[in-house]
């Protein structure tokens, strides 16, 4: 079955590296995906007066027909690289949604998160959301967005995978980051270390390993995925001479294994050894329980291909693994490497179900 997905990309913060990434990378997303972009296009028009830009870029008339309910501006852009530049191709008549057309570049500072970014984020991602919920796009891909700013605005958020799992009216949502050597699903994400250790309970583990690996097998067609739990404490314990949250962690596992019979669980594992028995193939998938804990080795092993998947929405979402990056915008030095990448998991997740469907 051929499909071309269309995949609505949200332009993440103004002021950082996604609007860059995004000129760098439209032409190589074309031949396989048809993106439609939802964002200010005041965030290009910061991008105007830096130095040295790869890229050209003209807006056009719309020849397309905005999605219902859609209050916004509608346009068409068209990317030429500049002579000598590598690695870009053209890109031409690629339909754009602006939520917010009264914002201009003036109001925004290139590098620096503010109310009007913020606000221009939000509503951007808002847009998108509800653009494949509508079933005018088939997945949704984000840019980084800069939390700071969506809290300058008055959006009481702690990140992408929290705002869409309401917007979208989840019931539960699960942050993934998936590669090829690499993957690896989140216990708690925005929270502090010590909350992670005083709210450890064996049930909470355990409905995330099973929720995991029902959402990972399905996404990847593995029918027993391995799934390895990481420990908390050094040496997962010893025994109990570093602390006694395995206690908890051991019992999880058994909830687990009677709840989900399909999936090989396994652990709790020393974490400081567990990420490189899974990037050698040892396992399918790697459950940790902290933000770091998880995502230090994912960003190690895999910086330019590791993807960030919400694992638990009636849509696909991805995203590249990496902020704002607002010290380097407007340098033209962000890759967009990653970016490519999480647009590229995206049309395949679509394909597959497409197939799986018919």
């Amino acid at each position: 079955m051929t499909l071309r997905p269309r995949l609505a990309i949200t332009l993440g913060d103004p002021c950082g590296v996604g609007p860059e990434i995004l000129l760098r990378a439209l032409g190589r997303i074309l031949p396989w995906a048809d993106p439609l972009v939802v964002g200010t296009r005041a965030g290009l028009g910061l991008l105007a007066p830096t130095r040295n830009p790869p890229v050209d870029w003209d807006w056009k008339p719309a020849t397309f027909a905005p999605p219902a309910g859609f209050t916004g501006e509608v346009a068409e852009l068209e990317v030429r690289p500049r002579p000598g530049a590598m690695g870009i191709l053209p890109a031409a008549g690629i339909p754009w949604l602006d939520p917010t057309p009264g914002l201009s570049p003036e109001a925004l500072m290139l590098g620096h998160a503010s109310a009007a970014s913020g606000e221009a984020t939000v509503r951007a991602i808002t847009c998108g959301a509800r653009a494949v919920l509508a079933g005018w796009a088939d997945a949704l891909v984000t840019l980084p967005m800069a939390k700071t700013a969506a809290h300058l605005a008055g959006y009481d958020l702690p990140g992408h995978t929290e705002f869409l799992r309401d917007l979208a009216g989840a019931a539960r949502t699960q942050m993934a980051f998936l590669s090829p050597r690499l993957s690896v699903v989140l216990h708690t994400v925005h929270q502090s270390l010590r909350s992670v250790v005083e709210t450890l309970n064996a049930e909470a583990v355990a409905e995330t390993l099973v929720f995991s690996a029902g959402h990972f097998s399905r996404l990847t067609g593995l029918q027993a995925p391995r799934v390895a739990l990481c420990a908390l404490n050094p040496h997962a314990g010893e025994n109990g001479a570093f602390g006694h949250e395995e206690e908890c962690l051991v019992a999880a596992l058994d909830l687990a294994r009677a709840a989900a019979r399909t999936a090989v669980f396994s652990g709790p594992h020393p974490s400081d050894s567990l990420f490189h028995r899974a990037a050698g193939g040892e396992f399918d998938l790697v459950v940790a329980l902290y933000h770091d804990q998880g995502l230090i080795p994912v960003k190690l092993l895999e910086p330019d291909r590791a993807v960030n998947v919400t694992l638990g929405l009636p849509f696909i979402r991805t995203s590249p693994d990496h902020g704002t990056a607002f010290d380097k915008a407007g340098r033209w030095v962000a890759r967009p490497d990653n970016f490519i990448e999480a647009a590229a998991l995206a049309a395949r997740l679509v394909q597959a179900a497409a197939e799986v469907r018919s």
